[in-house]
Parts: C-alpha cells; structure tokens; sequence
C-alpha cells in the first residue's frame, strides 16, 4: 500500500482530527494490532468486547504510525502525542469497513493478476501450494495464514506493491452472500474452489446452498477474460459451472482432479475438442509416513506436456487434489509442469495442520488441531492410519462447530467411518464427540478401544496409562475446542 493521508481520508469517508504534518507522506502497511505497528503504518482502531482498539492509539504512534483510523473522538492527550509525531488522525464511520474501502481503493492501483480461492476444506493448504508455484516464476504476495475474513481479505491486497505480479488471496465465509461481498473490491481475476463440503452447513441448509455460496466466487470473474479452476472429482462441479454461467460469459474452466478416478475421467478428454485444459494425477501412492507419490498430467495448455513425477512433504491423498489444483494455475500462468512439480516438492505443511512432532515420550504425535468439518476429519483419519509407525494408532477427536442440526448425524457419520479404519484406540472429548463414540460403536469397534472424556484432563489421564513410545496419536477438533493444549500436554 502506499496511499497518503488525504487519499485515505477520501475514499473511507473520514474527516481529520488531526491533520498530518506532511501530506505527502505515503502510508506503507496497515494493521489493527498496536504490538504489530511498524513505521509508515496505519493504525486501525477496532472496537471490542474485551479490548477497544481506541486505547492503544497513543501506543501506535509511539510505534511510527502515521496515520490512525478512529471511530470516537481522542481525548486531548493523544491529540497532543499525534501532532507531536507529526501523524494523521481519521475519524471514520467505521473502521472495519475502511479497511475494505482501503483495499478497494488500492485495488486499483495494482497492476499484476488476482486470484482468489475458497473451499470448504483445504483452502489454506490449497492457497500455500499456489503460492509455492507461482513464487517459483513470479513476484506473489498472498493471504498470511489463514486470514481469509472481512480484515484479512483486505489487508491481503494493501500488502501487495503495485508491480506484484501475482496476489493470492483466500476467501472464507459463513453464509450467502459473503464471498460476494468480498468480490466486490477484491476483482478477482482468477478464481478456485477447492471443493464444496458440509462446513458451515448450519448456515446455508445444505450442500446445493453452501456451492451456490462458494461460487460467488466464480460469479464474480470477469466476462471473456476470467478463469476458472473446478474441482472435477467434485460432486457439485458441473452445478457450479451452469451456476456461474462459465460458458455463457466466456470463462475459461480449467479443471484439476487428484482423485484414483482421474486417469479413467481424463482418458479421452484430450480427444474431444471441446474439452477443458486440466490437471490430474495418476499412479498414486502413499509412503511410510503418508506423503503421496503420483505423476502429474496436464492437457490444453501451450505447450503441451508429457506427465511429470511429484512427490509431496504433505501428508495424506487429499492433498493430491491440493497440489493438482495449484499446478493447474502454474500451468494456465504459464509455469512448466516440471517446475510446478518442484515447487510442490518443496512445499512445508503449516502448523497445526497435518503436523507431525516428536514427542519427549518417544511417539508421534500428529497435530491437526487448528480446525475441522466432517472432510477434513475423514481425510485426516485416513491420512493418519496410513502413518507406518511401529506401535499403536490413537485418535484423540473433538466437536465439530457449524454443523447445527446436522451436527449428530455428521459426528455418529464420523463415528461409522473411524469403525472402519486400523484405529487402536479412539479418545472422544466433548458433548457432540459422543455421536463419534456411540457411532462407532454401533459399527463394531470393540468398546474397549473407545474412550469417552469428560474433559481435556481426562484425556492426559488416560493417555498418561495407555500411549507407548513407538505409538502416534491424532489430535484433530474444531477451533473452538482448544485442543492445541492437548498437543502441547502431548508433545512436552
């Protein structure tokens, strides 16, 4: 970002409290998190439950804030701290939404391609391995983390420079209409989904509404010179492409498929001339620790390409799927598919997801704690039984949130599904986790196996009687649950 503060004052409604001392002094970066500050910021003052931004205004300043967006007039002693470091003070209507009024306003400064991407599971991962593609030929600025909300949608683009020729920015959402709204100043010029699931099913009533939801994304792409990149092993693929008129306004689709299907799906696509440039694996496998091994092919891109061997540092077959999808934009922005494959080699999973640590204990310890959907906690389960470790498999699992009237049958589904697997011990915590337990159960798991914890401590004291060295242990549950402490308790 570099905008001064008139312009920030412009295009945010705002009227100065305090005037800068220099008007031409351009704002670099932007945050709403004082310990964050940098020189050159601006300083974004939300309102809280727990903490009002508004009191660390002065603690911004301090920091090199040049400009400070607020909500409430200052008292006098700030006013003073302002003029004194020479910054700017904007009153605004609100400051969450000058957030996006800034985004939309730089938006238009930036000259490189946008793609925006969303999915009910495997967007963060999904996002990382494009960006891993893309920075293997390209300057990329994309979403940190998982900051794909109202604020880090934004503040995603006014981290890119004007000359960045790539930004990728994750969307998530929780109910019709929100990726829309996102879309309106983001402008994506390309856009993914990675796949339409049941999270946040509570919302939307089923899964028809939650990929009417996802492809607002595709919705929004712009007439004749828009991408589009489908899922094919996707059940609601085709629905999404009728929905978002792809055809009819002249969007190109470009598909990806990583599933054990794609060889027999694409066997004869490249005949047809009509056919959609795609992405697919074939030959996959998975070795000792879970990682997959596959050829990747790509069809209808300039120039054509034989299939290239890849090999991931991520675990489990989903990510198959993942890493199609980014290849399939490396290759539509014109990357080889041999350098896709390296970069998709070289890619790390994020904490939190798919982790796998040491423990001081002598086991393993698998942490995929950060969140969970019902996809997700399939693909985990599965991913973590194909773990080759010399002991037992444990699963330690926890409630899924946005599930509403579904969350009983998604949890006893979950359930159903773990009686299947090579699992020694299952460990459910939480009031919905019972569905898990009671399901798996009802489906032949020995309830000796299935333990059912009142609370996290519970979960040490059992672990503490039963988990050997040589043993791995799954930790997986929504968010909310905080189950990152059990991972800690785990690992130390």
């Amino acid at each position: 970002m570099r905008l001064n503060a008139k312009q920030i004052a412009a295009c945010t409604g705002g009227s100065f409290i305090v005037d800068p001392l220099d008007s031409r002094s351009l704002a670099t970066g932007l945050t709403w998190d004082s310990r964050d500050v940098k020189p050159g910021d601006v300083y974004v003052a939300l309102p809280g439950e727990r903490v009002d931004g508004h009191d660390f205004v002065g603690a911004s300043l301090r920091a090199g804030a040049i400009v400070a967006l607020v909500m409430q007039p200052l008292d006098e002693a700030a006013r003073l701290l302002a003029r004194e470091m020479g910054a700017a003070v904007i009153e605004v209507p609100d400051t969450a939404h000058a957030v996006s009024d800034l985004a939309r306003e730089w938006r238009a400064h930036l000259h490189g391609r946008v793609i925006a991407l969303t999915g009910s599971t495997g967007k963060t991962t999904t996002k990382n391995l494009v960006r891993a593609v893309l920075a293997s030929a390209y300057s990329v600025v994309a979403t940190a983390g998982n900051q794909n909300n109202e604020l880090g949608v934004p503040k995603t683009l006014l981290s890119a420079e004007p000359e960045t020729e790539m930004v990728v920015v994750e969307m998530g959402m929780r109910g019709a209409g929100q990726i829309a709204d996102l879309c309106d100043y983001v402008r994506p010029d390309w856009g993914l989904v990675v796949n339409v699931g049941e999270s946040h099913i509570e919302l939307l009533g089923s899964r028809e509404n939650i990929a009417c939801a996802k492809a607002e994304l595709l919705c929004a792409l712009p007439e004749g010179s828009g991408r589009a990149f489908v899922n094919a092993d996707d059940d609601f693929a085709d629905f999404m492409r009728v929905h978002a008129r792809l055809d009819a306004r002249q969007v190109e689709t470009v598909l990806f498929d990583g599933s054990e299907r794609a060889a027999s799906r694409h066997a004869g696509a490249g005949a047809e001339e009509s056919a959609p440039p795609a992405v697919w694996a074939e030959r996959i496998e998975l070795d000792e620790q879970g990682r997959p091994r596959f050829e990747v092919h790509a069809a209808g891109f300039a120039p054509e390409e034989e299939a290239v061997s890849c090999t991931l540092n991520l675990r489990g077959l989903h990510n198959v799927g993942n890493a199609c999808a980014a290849a399939a934009v490396g290759r539509a922005a014109g990357i080889p598919l041999a350098r896709c494959a390296e970069a998709l080699a070289e890619a790390e999973p994020e904490a939190g997801r798919q982790e796998v640590i040491a423990a001081r204990g002598g086991f393993t310890v698998v942490n995929d704690a950060y969140n969970a959907n019902p996809d997700s906690m399939r693909a985990s389960l599965s991913t973590f039984c194909a773990l080759d470790v010399p002991g037992r498999h444990v699963a330690v699992l926890g409630d899924m949130g946005e599930l509403g009237d579904f969350a009983p049958a998604c949890h006893a589904g979950i359930g159903t599904f773990a009686a299947t697997l090579s699992l020694d011990r299952l460990v459910c915590v939480g009031e919905l986790a019972m569905y898990i337990a009671d399901a798996a159960e009802r489906a032949g798991m020995d309830p000796a196996r299935i333990v059912r914890a009142g609370s996290i401590s519970e979960v040490f004291g059992d672990l503490d009687t039963c988990v050997e060295p040589g043993d791995a242990v799954l930790v997986k549950a929504s968010h909310f649950m905080g189950f990152e402490r059990v991972v800690e308790g785990l690992v130390n």
